[in-house]
């Protein structure tokens, strides 16, 4: 059970749009990770298959119980795979409606008039997976820039030095990399490359992570000493962003409902030296912002649950529009979740993320809430160097930042940034110039040179 139960997990997870499918695997914990991600992967092939199959056959009605990501497991296994070799009382559930599979399979295969599984397969994903590169986000909570590049070339690579257009990331070939031209620690590699096995990445010293998913914690930038809330922390890669930025000083309160996601992030957190955090199996928005605990709270990181529609690594089908229905609940979802936050008496910044294109979850979430806390927060017109915004569907929209494949050369997503009201000067010396103002000579500056930081004693070896 324990590989069908992880594999069904990681399916679950995709589903929410919290991550990719090599991430997920590798951050699940399960100890033989080519296992699991070879039988992810093969069940995500077959998933439109899958779907008729279940369908065909009513498993799902039949087994009211079988939540519906494992009963795509087992059902690849039984009738694609190696036969459901473990899984206990679930293998015995699966054997039980082979018959009726098996029929509804080749009833399958007269319809599409094919003799083979692999003709019932769709055309293979868009090649914009394939071009999206390697990040490579730099922990400087246990090294440096400097340390990593050096680490990379005794390992033949070639440094090219800092990017100075999109055009540059989109060149690289072979075992070359370059620094990113926005993202001041993050590097940037070939697509498809693999680091998984990496010392640099099992020690915690690099986090594999989209470029686009840098930008949440980038952008809120809170100062080393704040209390900072992640609402829905799992997998965790932006939670040690966060705690580098920080330099563990302050303090991270993360929510998620989902133990094993928890236990996962615990020891993800662990091995990349984060120490200045609180986990807590909670649902976001059942916390009570009047707790004296979250009294100092300044900074709030939103990335809630969504449909992922912006994720390359999604094969064809899943990127179907969602249904409307869905959306709905989704959207009701993210408004509830964007208003709570914004109800921490101290806040004083917050994102709002998704890996989603559609309106319904960005632009609209934003408008809807700004209706009723408009007059406590403002839209920040963040990162002007950024060259993808937000659509205009109202007025101020195009502060808000998109991400796509094409213009980015990232994984579709969506960032928005709130600050309470200020007057001028407090506003001022809150927002950091990273993100707000082009001219700046401060070394994050999207587009300068990153600053020298002080060498680690924790060197790379």
């Amino acid at each position: 059970m324990a590989l069908y139960g992880a594999a069904a997990a990681v399916l679950r997870e995709l589903e929410r749009g919290r991550g990719g499918v090599k991430s997920l695997v590798y951050n699940s914990g399960f100890p033989h990770v080519r296992q699991l991600y070879a039988l992810v992967s093969e069940t995500l092939r077959y998933s439109p298959v899958l779907e008729k199959l279940l369908d065909g056959a009513a498993l799902l009605q039949a087994e009211k119980k079988l939540p519906p990501q494992l009963a795509k497991v087992l059902v690849y296994d039984l009738l694609f795979g190696k036969g459901v070799k473990c899984g206990g009382r679930w293998k015995a559930l699966a054997r039980r409606h082979r018959a009726r599979l098996q029929a509804e399979l080749a009833r399958l295969k007269v319809q599409h008039r094919v003799s083979r599984n692999e003709d019932l397969l769709a055309p293979a994903a868009s090649p914009a997976a394939s071009q999206v590169p390697r990040y490579v986000r730099v922990n400087t909570l246990k090294t440096c820039v400097d340390d990593v590049v050096d680490f990379f070339k005794r390992q033949g690579y070639s440094y090219l030095g800092k990017a100075a257009s999109v055009e540059e990331l989109r060149a690289l070939s072979g075992k070359k990399f370059l620094l990113d031209l926005h993202l001041p620690e993050l590097l940037v590699f070939p697509p498809q490359t693999d680091f998984h096995d990496n010392v640099l990445y099992t020690s915690g010293h690099i986090i594999l992570q989209d470029k686009a998913s840098c930008l949440p914690a980038f952008l809120l930038s809170p100062a080393p000493g704040s209390h900072v809330i992640d609402a829905c922390a799992a997998p965790g890669n932006k939670t040690s962003h966060l705690a580098a930025i920080l330099q563990n000083k302050g303090q991270i309160f993360a929510f998620d409902v989902d133990t094993k996601r928890l236990a996962t992030m615990n020891t993800m957190l662990m091995r990349a030296g984060v120490t200045a955090f609180q986990l807590a199996q909670q649902d976001f928005l059942t916390v009570d912002p009047t707790d004296p605990k979250y009294r100092k709270v300044t900074h709030i990181l939103l990335d809630p649950s969504c449909s992922g529609s912006g994720m390359v690594t999604r094969l064809p089908q899943e990127e179907a529009a969602p249904s409307a229905e869905r959306l709905r609940a989704l959207a009701g979802f993210q408004r509830k979740a964007l208003s709570h936050a914004l109800s921490f008496p101290a806040l004083q910044r917050l994102v709002y993320s998704t890996c989603s294109l559609h309106q319904e979850e960005n632009e609209a979430v934003v408008e809807a809430v700004l209706r009723d806390h408009g007059s406590a927060f403002r839209l920040v017109n963040t990162f002007p160097s950024w060259p993808c915004r937000g659509l205009a569907t109202f007025p101020g929209a195009e502060s808000c930042l998109r991400a796509s494949p094409a213009t980015t050369l990232t994984q579709g997503f969506f960032v928005a940034v709130l600050e309470r009201h200020r007057d001028r000067d407090a506003a001022s010396s809150s927002v950091p110039a990273a993100a707000e103002n082009p001219q700046s000579t401060e070394g994050t500056e999207p587009g300068a040179a990153p600053k020298k930081r002080k060498r680690k004693k924790q060197k790379v070896k």
